[in-house]
């Protein structure tokens, strides 16, 4: 029998109980370097430009330690945070102080600090990607035909222990780490001409201590983009502390004494003990800030780690961090972070409820809200809903398995179409996401099971005596699921499906696996059948899934044909099509996004069922500077601009 639920009961029953909002701001000061703002009211508001700062204040906690005067530590033109566009967020003047909790899941891994704290050389208001502006860098220009980009540093800006930063960290990170094929053996396709390694590198031209030059052979109007925010991406690619970590690179160490260091590393069994494994490891980039030995590492960051055990990881404010407020007050407000590792989602649920985190937004659900709101009050937190910035639960079906039986069916159109009229989203809308999504624009959302059971007879395949449908082979056809518990409603989507497509004959099976043998299952090309999610909405993330619906294909694409398989030439234009819009600006990116939905819901390549998915929000009542206006993460973004009220 189907899984089923009263839509209208839950619906009303989470209405009633989830108030969506925040406290009202007292300061209307917006958070923009230039420009004129109107609030939602109308009125006109305060713009700041940072040059007309004459004071800076810093935080009670450095007061004691021996640091040079606040306004040597920050760069000549501070960054004024704009994360957050004015129509979403108008920003409070905040106040110093406090340790803000959150919760993560792996010694490694706190997806809500890493979301606060890393720092792309530009960036894109609200993720929007709608227009890029400053953010480690002071400025930049394009040439007319998007082939030269002129960038502009921020004279003064510093690393974490007080060095400068420069042009050198620049050229360091280009010319002695991407451009070394002993680090880098293949140039990442996104820094080639064209967005893919077919195309011709990237050329730096240093042209002072504060200026340099990126120039690619095609036009690259996409780059920017890709700066600020295409694949969560940080400085750490085009910009390293030189003079931090030449100790480590053969091509400035003294041997004697990197083989001595070298000597002294405790690597892994199973790896290779040379210069380049060990540069690697003490190099740390954005998605690493939460490893051991990040401690001491010069960053960009507003918090830097300074203790990692196995039960918290601790982070401090970071005392050269280069962005301000409209006043002068140097950020972030809060002092420390203080990261819980515990075992799984359910413990953070707990320790949610118990009033023991003070945001958390990677490892909510919806399904958990009327929790979260019967606990809001005793735990002294908010539980507010916002827009998700992807899809959360789409369905792959691997094409490129190696198996001829499952290659023939699942690369038939017909059967994807067949699979997709079954999809009741009505049912899972109501059932996983309590009515707070959509169902799909990008692919057909008719529930048509008649349409399904006609495609599939069509196809030839008929019903065995047990009810399910044979394949070539004369064979029942079994689709076999294997999926990670990443997020709340995989599993349950997955045992969804089981009774939905039973309904038109098709076999499901369900396995759940750990997280790290799922990726290398995937990698190996051994999923057959998973569900997770992908960032569909967001053009400049250029994830269409096909990693997972055709990973073979994808690969020999990436790798220039020199590996994986040839896609067909339908797949091969898709593929043509996300690299235009991937070195396209935005107005051209957002016209190629419209024609690739289209192609998408010719092909169906993969299963977007659902989407606009609400996405809950846990955060301490007393933080200021919050809002429930853009997506989830997007806000996460604004964390050095959070504060406690009292």
């Amino acid at each position: 029998m189907r899984i089923s639920v009263k839509s209208s009961f839950i619906f009303l029953l989470l209405f009633s109980m989830i108030i969506v909002g925040c406290s009202p701001k007292s300061d209307p000061t917006v958070n923009k370097e230039k420009g004129d703002q109107k609030d939602e009211g109308n009125k006109e508001t305060k713009v700041v430009d940072v040059s007309e700062i004459s004071e800076f204040h810093q935080a009670p906690m450095l007061d004691d330690m021996d640091l040079p005067d606040v306004k040597d530590r920050i760069p000549l033109e501070p960054k004024i945070p704009n994360e957050m566009p004015h129509e979403f967020l108008t920003v409070e003047i905040g106040k110093y102080g406090g340790t803000l909790n959150t919760v993560a899941q792996s010694v490694n891994w706190d997806p809500d600090l890493f979301v606060m704290s890393n720092e792309p050389l530009l960036n894109t208001p609200g993720i929007l990607g709608e227009e890029v502006t400053a953010n480690v860098l002071k400025d930049y220009e394009v040439t007319d035909d998007q082939k030269v980009f002129t960038f502009y540093m921020r004279e003064g800006l510093k690393w974490s222990d007080g060095e400068p930063v420069t042009t050198e960290d620049v050229r360091f990170a280009i010319e002695d780490v991407q451009f070394n094929e002993e680090i880098m053996p293949i140039l990442p396709a996104w820094l080639h001409s064209g967005g893919n390694v077919d195309g011709s590198p990237m050329e730096l031209e240093i042209v002072d201590e504060f200026t340099f030059k990126i120039s690619f052979a095609e036009s690259n109007g996409g780059f920017p983009i890709s700066l600020a925010i295409q694949n969560w991406r940080g400085y750490a690619d085009l910009l390293k502390p030189a003079h931090y970590l030449k100790q480590f690179h053969k091509d400035y160490a003294e041997p004697a004494e990197l083989e001595k260091l070298i000597a002294e590393h405790d690597f892994e069994e199973d790896q290779e003990t040379d210069w380049v494994n060990f540069f690697n490891y003490m190099d740390i980039n954005e998605r690493e800030m939460s490893h051991s030995n990040a401690v001491g590492f010069p960053v960009l960051y507003p918090w830097m780690l300074t203790e990692m055990t196995k039960t918290h990881g601790l982070y401090d404010r970071n005392p050269y961090y280069f962005k301000v407020d409209a006043e002068g007050n140097q950020l972030p407000y809060i002092d420390s972070i203080k990261s819980a590792i515990v075992q799984d989602t359910e413990v953070t649920g707990l320790k949610v409820i118990a009033g023991e985190v003070d945001f958390n937004r990677e490892a909510t659900a919806l399904a958990k809200m009327p929790v979260y709101r019967e606990n809001a009050e005793k735990g002294g937190y908010e539980a507010i809903l916002a827009n998700m910035h992807l899809t959360p639960t789409d369905i792959f079906l691997n094409l490129t398995y190696d198996d001829p039986v499952w290659r023939e069916v699942v690369n038939d159109l017909r059967f994807r179409q067949a699979l997709n009229y079954a999809i009741d989203r009505d049912e899972v809308i109501d059932t996983l996401y309590f009515g707070f999504a959509d169902p799909s624009e990008v692919i057909d959302s008719t529930f048509n099971l008649e349409k399904a059971n006609a495609l599939l007879d069509d196809m030839g395949m008929k019903k065995g005596a047990d009810g399910f449908r044979i394949g070539p082979d004369g064979k029942r056809f079994s689709i076999p699921f294997e999926v990670q518990a990443a997020a709340p409603d995989i599993v349950p989507l997955a045992e969804l499906l089981t009774e939905m497509w039973k309904e038109i004959g098709i076999h499901v099976t369900v396995k759940t696996i750990d997280g790290t043998l799922w990726s290398t299952r995937n990698t190996a090309n051994e999923l057959q059948a998973s569900i997770i999610w992908t960032h569909t909405p967001l053009y400049y993330m250029q994830d269409w899934g096909q990693g997972f619906w055709g990973p073979l294909w994808d690969k020999w694409w990436k790798s220039g044909g020199k590996n994986g398989e040839e896609p067909p030439e339908d797949v091969k234009e898709y593929y043509s099509l996300m690299d235009k819009m991937n070195v396209s600006p935005p107005e051209e990116a957002l016209e190629i996004m419209d024609t690739l939905r289209g192609k998408m819901k010719d092909n169906i390549y993969y299963f977007v069922h659902i989407e606009n998915a609400k996405q809950p929000m846990i955060v301490n009542a007393k933080i200021g500077n919050i809002t429930d206006k853009g997506t989830a993460i997007s806000i996460n973004f604004a964390g050095e601009q959070w504060f406690f009220k009292e």
